[in-house]
């Protein structure tokens, strides 16, 4: 009985020697403040900046204010679930969202969570959602057309791929519809498409997720929504998360095209966010760091160079101006980071010019490079005629009848001009239809049409031309140029066609 008694001493005796508890770090914290979606947090030391924290209830929060004391986090989600006195744990990681192809044809949050119904999103990959811009030695220059399908914009404001052009202007003058445009363009163009939406009515973005899908191009578009009603801090990492989705296909050597609508909502949100976690207001009460939050995520647009994979992510942030005023603070800091603007104007608009582009202050500071061979033949003279005829026009209107025959039939033609690069939505154009009517008009065979029947005109040649000579488009689609041949050709078929009519 005593040797048992023995053996389960010696037993407790080896397992108290051998007794090793293992040890868990962690970095805890506690909530000292909360509301309006920022919490005060003590004790979390080793916390980084922009580290992934995490809060009860399965909601995460975001560090981006380390003081001596305490840190200021957002919450991104309800923070009413969080009171004073819960713990949260540093998680050691950055914020990072799914990327890849199982995102393909989805609605997403902005932390890559399912908003379509359509079940859980099976990506086997995530990324974090900032990442330093690829540097100058991993670039190669932008050789390549974005085919918006517009034709005032690929003749006269061309883009590139791996190019950042601004969208800017009011409300209501066609901004998200050209976005929406050139991403239904992209039909067949091998290039994924990412639209997101920062701070828009729900209303809105279902209308453009309704549009998208009729036309099929869901089949190769992500939509990351951070609508009206989502909490700041939701909006203010929306655009990252998107262009962390976009920087996936450009370093697998695709190309990825994003739209951001719009980045002013993006700065509001962020001004938001700055003063409830008390830094310093600046100019128009916006942090000092306002023009970083911009310029950090659009430097990561690029067309990468071969030996990376030839891959690009082109850029087209959308602005909304006030009252037409350009020079304001949030436009000029993106005017200065793009390379280039689209700038949309209210009273060409309300004179039913759609799109209502402003070609004096709109402008490509790259992909006049990018051009096809076929648009850079007659695009020069067709923006210098416009141009021209801008200036006469206001002239004019003093001449009144004493104006010479010349300056007459270059105001008719501007007239012309003006008429064939108005557009209806949703119909984007190839480039050999673009530069078949371009060609018609630069070269004088509009001038007898009067100018109300233009655009029926132009609907008549097209559907001749596709019932007629189909060769034409295809061989400017495909060989991108106007060689002699085809010129030869276009100009019968033009006369074949002003003989019938």
């Amino acid at each position: 009985m005593a040797t048992r008694g023995q053996d389960i001493v010696s037993a407790i005796k080896e397992q108290i020697e051998h007794f090793s508890a293992p040890v868990a770090v962690a970095n805890i914290g506690t909530v000292i403040q909360v509301g309006d979606g920022i919490a005060r947090i003590y004790g979390l030391e080793n916390a980084a900046y922009n580290g992934l924290l995490q809060f009860p209830h399965g909601i995460v929060g975001l560090a981006l204010n380390l003081e001596e004391d305490n840190v200021g986090a957002v919450i991104l989600g309800d923070c009413s679930q969080i009171k004073e006195g819960d713990e949260v744990r540093a998680t050691g990681r950055v914020i990072e969202v799914p990327v890849g192809e199982a995102l393909i044809g989805r609605v997403v949050d902005p932390l890559g969570r399912s908003l379509d119904g359509k079940g859980l999103i099976k990506a086997e990959k995530t990324r974090p959602i900032e990442k330093v811009a690829p540097d100058v030695t991993k670039r190669g220059p932008v050789d390549t057309p974005v085919m918006t399908g517009i034709k005032a914009i690929d003749s006269m404001i061309p883009i590139g791929r791996g190019q950042r052009e601004l969208i800017i202007g009011d409300r209501f003058t066609g901004k998200s519809a050209i976005a929406i445009d050139t991403i239904i363009a992209q039909k067949g163009q091998n290039m994924i498409c990412i639209y997101v939406a920062i701070g828009q009515r729900t209303s809105k973005v279902a209308q453009v997720i309704a549009t998208l899908e009729k036309y099929g191009a869901m089949e190769y578009t992500i939509v990351v929504e951070a609508g009206a009603s989502d909490p700041a801090p939701l909006q203010y990492i929306a655009p990252y998360a998107g262009c962390a989705m976009g920087e996936e296909f450009m370093e697998q050597g695709k190309d990825a095209l994003i739209i951001y609508d719009d980045l002013y909502k993006h700065a509001w949100a962020y001004r938001q966010l700055s003063l409830l976690l008390r830094r310093p207001p600046g100019r128009e009460a916006y942090p000092g760091d306002i023009f970083y939050l911009h310029s950090r995520l659009l430097e990561r647009a690029a067309k990468l160079a071969p030996e990376y994979g030839s891959g690009s992510l082109t850029a087209l942030p959308i602005i909304e101006t006030q009252l037409g005023d350009i020079s304001a603070y949030i436009p000029t800091n993106v005017i200065s980071i793009t390379d280039g603007q689209i700038y949309l104007e209210p009273d060409l608009f309300n004179a039913g010019i759609r799109p209502a582009i402003n070609v004096g202050l709109s402008v490509s500071r790259v992909g006049g490079s990018a051009q096809r061979k076929a648009m850079r033949q007659i695009a020069g003279r067709l923006r210098l005629e416009l141009a021209q005829f801008r200036e006469l026009e206001a002239f004019a209107k003093f001449g009144g009848e004493e104006l010479d025959k010349a300056t007459r039939e270059q105001l008719e033609r501007g007239r012309r001009i003006t008429e064939v690069l108005k557009q209806l939505q949703y119909l984007p154009m190839s480039l050999g239809k673009q530069v078949s009517i371009l060609y018609v008009v630069t070269n004088g065979y509009l001038d007898d049409v009067p100018v109300e029947k233009v655009i029926a005109w132009e609907e008549n040649l097209h559907r001749f031309m596709e019932t007629n000579h189909p060769e034409i488009e295809n061989r400017i689609n495909t060989e991108y140029e106007i060689k002699a041949e085809i010129e030869e050709i276009l100009r019968a078929a033009i006369a074949e066609f002003k003989q019938g009519k």
